[in-house]
């Protein structure tokens, strides 16, 4: 197991240039499956989630041809079905919550799958029913195996259907997604996700030839097709890391550029930045964050303390609500945090108070942050990373405390950031990694 020790207070200058979409890339990799010709895929993340999920597209029997560092091509023309049934496939899908989706590509291209209950972030409940009643709508019969903790899907013939989505499951939506470019006839998707990543998605899935229309809406219309082709595919930049990056500019009260970033597919993310009181100014597609900058958090028009709360897109994502609370912690101002959508990914905030912030856990979903107004610095202590976003929080926390800080199990940081210490290294930050 590794650890960070971080030797904190020191203000960084540069530039950055996010790595691909984590969330995309475990989409895209699994549509892949869906045909057998090659598939090109572009700016790849180098993370340990996306390298697992590559090798066990590759354990299927996928022809992996790694191009250049961030981008491979993709043949599955000889895939092995009985693979699924291995223990070696169970342990490394039960470690990755995004194996998930490739139930749906499965289902489509050969009428039967199996997966065991995925890993991925300990985070709170994340069901998995709107992917199950999904699948069931199209036609799918699901067993599960208590012994193995698995289920056995059979899918010989999936017919489109009209469906009203229990939720706007990202997840949910790019599996059904998936499962109905392959069924026969018309699929309807309703209260679907609609996040950049499942466009993305759509775009790669209808250069394969596959026919979806409604894209960037919550209604979405799949008219079936007999087979898919090959395609090029390039992922959009990481909008979890850009603005992990602006909090980290803000924390360290550094100016950094952020090259590169996407403007157009970043929806709230400056916006809510902004609110808190950080001058963010864009520059052709890349962001100028004047971190050095005091930062006073706003209020509402009535003048009451401001709430910053995540929702479906496009409203503003739950995986950057740990990084807002970070950088509430040095502002001017009050603002009240409410993580909607999962019940433990505020417990994080023990280990921001044991470093001097002033926070009010209210419930496990809610936090109110009394900022410092970078008055007293945070002082280095030593914690564990409890999940990927927690992690990068407690990090820029500890890359502008007073002092040394040791961050222990950064291997769930790794998971969804690449060479964050070698980067951020680069900008003058201090970051030791020991084993």
């Amino acid at each position: 197991m590794s650890s960070f020790i971080i030797e904190g207070g020191r203000k960084l200058s540069g530039q950055i240039e996010p790595q691909g979409a984590k969330n995309e890339a475990l989409q895209i990799l699994c549509a892949v499956l869906l045909t057998e010709e090659p598939v090109l895929i572009e700016n790849i993340p180098d993370i340990v989630d996306v390298n697992k999920l590559i090798e066990l597209i590759a354990d299927l029997g996928v022809k992996v041809e790694r191009l250049s560092p961030d981008s491979c091509r993709f043949t599955a023309s000889q895939v092995n079905l009985e693979y699924q049934f291995s223990e070696q496939y169970a342990r490394k899908a039960a470690a990755l919550r995004g194996s998930i989706m490739l139930l749906g590509p499965l289902l489509a291209r050969f009428g039967k799958s199996r997966i065991p209950s995925p890993g991925g972030d300990k985070i709170g409940r994340r069901r998995l029913d709107t992917h199950f009643i999904g699948f069931e709508k199209l036609g799918a019969k699901f067993h599960y195996d208590a012994e193995s903790s698995s289920y056995e899907v059979d899918a010989t013939q999936l017919q489109g259907t009209y469906m009203l989505l229990d939720e706007a499951s990202v997840t949910g939506t790019a599996n059904l997604l998936m499962a109905a470019v392959l069924a026969k006839g018309r699929t309807t998707l309703f209260n679907a996700a609609c996040e950049p990543y499942i466009q993305q998605l759509c775009l790669m899935l209808n250069r394969m030839g596959a026919k979806i229309s409604g894209i960037g809406s919550n209604l979405l219309q799949i008219e079936g097709v007999q087979q898919l082709g090959g395609a090029s595919h390039r992922m959009l930049p990481d909008m979890i890391e850009i603005g992990s990056f602006i909090g980290l500019a803000a924390m360290t009260a550094s100016d950094l550029t952020i090259k590169n970033v996407g403007v157009d597919h970043l929806g709230l993310i400056p916006q809510v930045f902004q609110r808190m009181g950080i001058d963010i100014q864009v520059k052709g597609d890349d962001l100028y964050v004047m971190g050095s900058k005091p930062y006073e958090i706003d209020t509402f028009i009535d003048g009451s303390i401001l709430t910053i709360a995540d929702a479906p897109w496009p409203g503003f994502t739950p995986d950057l609500l740990s990084i807002v609370l970070v950088v509430a912690t040095q502002a001017r101002g009050t603002v009240l945090i409410h993580q909607k959508m999962f019940e433990s990914r505020l417990f994080f905030v023990d280990k921001l108070i044991d470093m001097g912030a002033k926070i009010i856990l209210c419930d496990p979903h809610r936090a109110t942050v009394i900022g410092l107004d970078r008055s007293i610095a945070l002082k280095g202590i030593t914690m564990t990373s409890p999940d990927i976003r927690a992690g990068v929080a407690l990090l820029i926390a500890a890359l502008s405390a007073k002092g040394k800080s040791t961050i222990l199990n950064v291997e769930q940081i790794d998971r969804g950031y690449q060479q964050i210490d070698v980067r951020l290294n680069a900008l003058g930050a201090s970051i030791q990694r020991v084993s």
